[in-house]
């Protein structure tokens, strides 16, 4: 199989993976009520994880193969997208709706393509961006802006967006030469130190950890096992396509938000969410569809590490 055409698939499922965890992070947050506490915890299990990956994929030796310059490109990574944005996302989901939420962290296949077009030499094709106007259509369809409050909780998660489009350019660069394995495990592993950091610098009380209940420590462990599925497919979607590229096919995610906060929040699916649907879906088709003359080409599968 093409390089790309998995990296297509892969960020299908990112994406799927995602509005599944927005959802559920929402429900999350709120029952543990301290956002950063929450995020310290659940991206330092997700780096649990990931190395251990790291030990089972015997993929440890790579890190002795590093020059400086990749170390330093796998702690911005960590700093840049696994610290800071995440401590900003879910303080601020804890006081705005998960479907805002979605929509402005959708965005961030529209700050990816800023960025990669005069840094990465990325290009879209009108075709593309005809899909990718469609695409944000859709996130307009599901109530426009008037559902936004435009308060300091949205602010937030737009800054966080923001930094994880930044993340996704120093990490496209990095994965050239680094395993996506490796780079997502950086991301985690130094963002979780980063949080770590904070946490003991603003004071807070550690031994709130062992206060969680088994409730609490539920949701923190299922909004972990859904990150690392997220970080894994997104990270190796991003070694195998273009960042523009897989940025736009993250925008589906919306869709999986907004039909769970239907189906068990609101209790019904109306009309503007169906009509959104379709957009995201033509969208998607868009960009995928007219993305073949356009995509560089790539080496089999076989020839990605």
């Amino acid at each position: 199989m093409n390089a790309v055409r998995l990296g297509t698939y892969l960020a299908l499922t990112a994406a799927l993976i995602s509005g599944i965890a927005n959802f559920i992070s929402k429900i999350a947050v709120t029952a543990i009520k301290d956002p950063v506490l929450f995020t310290t915890l659940k991206n330092a299990l997700v780096a649990v994880f990931l190395i251990s990956g790291l030990v089972l994929f015997k993929k440890l030796s790579e890190l002795k193969t590093l020059n400086r310059k990749d170390w330093l490109m796998l702690i911005s990574v960590g700093l840049v997208g696994g610290a800071l944005p995440f401590a900003l996302f879910f303080s601020g989901l804890e006081h705005s709706s998960a479907i805002n939420a979605g929509l402005i962290h959708k965005s961030l296949f529209l700050w990816v393509a800023i960025l990669a077009i005069p840094i990465l030499g990325e290009k879209f094709s009108g075709m593309q961006w005809l899909g990718v106007g469609a695409l944000f259509a859709a996130n307009l369809f599901v109530g426009g802006f008037a559902g936004f409050k435009f308060n300091f909780a949205e602010l937030l998660i737009l800054f966080a967006t923001i930094l994880w489009a930044i993340e996704s350019i120093i990490a496209k660069i990095a994965l050239k030469n680094i395993s996506s394995l490796t780079v997502a495990s950086a991301r985690m592993v130094f963002g979780s130190l980063a949080l770590l950091i904070y946490l003991s610098i603003s004071g807070a009380p550690f031994n709130a950890i062992t206060s969680l209940n088994q409730v609490e420590w539920g949701w923190t462990l299922l909004s972990s096992l859904f990150l690392l599925g997220y970080v894994t497919t997104w990270y190796s979607a991003l070694k195998m396509a273009p960042a523009s590229h897989v940025a736009a096919l993250l925008v589906p995610a919306t869709l999986i938000t907004n039909i769970l906060s239907a189906v068990f929040v609101q209790g019904t699916l109306p009309f503007n969410q169906v009509a959104s649907s379709a957009l995201l879906l033509l969208g998607v088709l868009f960009v995928i569809v007219f993305a073949k003359t356009n995509l560089p080409k790539t080496a089999p599968l076989k020839h990605i590490s």
